[in-house]
């Protein structure tokens, strides 16, 4: 017989995370909701890692391991996870975050609601290593706006940190956009794309806790090469000028946004606002080209 299909599927992709993976683990299977699968995808880690891993599957029929020899770069695990997933709602997880255990009720209860809404995901508590609160993330008001253009002023022209991304998604509409791209900062214009999609749904209450500590990519990575060979080992040495980067996938993902003129428009005219807003980085890009 086939196996039924879990609503929801649960992304982790993970290298060297043994500090806090046992309890993120743990948080994730306590879950109040509890139809879903989790897929651990390790990415060569050398840690104690593979051995929680598959301690914890052992036990709990819904995780799914595996593992790859050598290290294939952040955004080919992100995505990894993704192509692995049977789920109609994915989410990504990292190794390190906490979640309270109705988020995955809360969220699959918005989605099945609302048939216009993309991503639902909700307030956010930064913490730190110790599990101690350290601030509350500012929250997205315009991400439910019924107009796209507002969406997506809201996620690629106000600066925000990109803890949606940890939201929960439909499926369909994450297949339709790129995922998680090789370049620095690829969770910004992915969201972007999301909210050209359908509205992006914030619970007001704080579920998630994404944790602030010295092993995060972006404490560890001091450069821009740095930062890109953790997305993608294979451009170690490559240039990078991230802004013009970003400008190109803004762009391309309102080409290729189901959009009509007038929305069309509005966006085009929200990224020269974005332009002027960086001019001086896409500036030193072409200058430095690691900046």
């Amino acid at each position: 017989m086939t196996e039924p299909k879990p609503r929801v599927s649960i992304g982790m992709p993970v290298y060297n995370g043994e500090t806090f993976l046992e309890q993120t683990l743990d948080a994730l299977l306590a879950q109040s909701f509890t139809d879903f699968e989790l897929i651990i995808s390790d990415n060569g880690s050398t840690d104690r890692t593979e051995t929680i891993c598959r301690a914890y599957a052992a036990r709990d029929k819904r995780i799914r391991y595996y593992r790859e020899e050598t290290n294939q770069g952040a955004a080919w695990n992100y995505n990894r996870v993704f192509d692995l997933a049977r789920g109609e709602y994915f989410k990504w997880a990292a190794h390190d975050d906490l979640v309270a255990p109705t988020f995955l009720e809360r969220c699959v209860a918005v989605l099945d609601q609302h048939a216009d809404v993309v991503l639902a995901y909700p307030r956010t508590q930064a913490i730190d290593a110790r599990g101690k609160k350290i601030k509350d993330y500012p929250s997205k008001p315009d991400g439910g706006a019924a107009q796209p253009h507002r969406r997506f002023y809201e996620f690629v022209c106000v600066s925000h940190p990109c803890v949606a991304v940890f939201g929960l998604m439909r499926a369909s509409a994450l297949s339709k956009t790129p995922r998680i791209g090789n370049f620095s900062s690829a969770d910004r214009p992915l969201l972007g794309e999301l909210s050209l999609l359908g509205r992006l749904y914030e619970i007001p209450e704080p579920l998630f806790f994404y944790r602030n500590h010295q092993e995060q990519s972006w404490r560890k990575y001091a450069t821009r090469h740095a930062v890109q060979a953790w997305y993608d080992p294979k451009k170690r040495s490559k240039m990078t000028f991230p802004h013009w980067r970003l400008l190109r996938e803004h762009l391309l993902s309102i080409q290729r946004a189901p959009l009509n003129g007038y929305e069309r428009v509005r966006c085009y005219l929200c990224m020269g606002w974005w332009v002027r807003k960086n001019w001086r980085h896409l500036a030193k890009n072409l200058v430095l080209q690691d900046v």
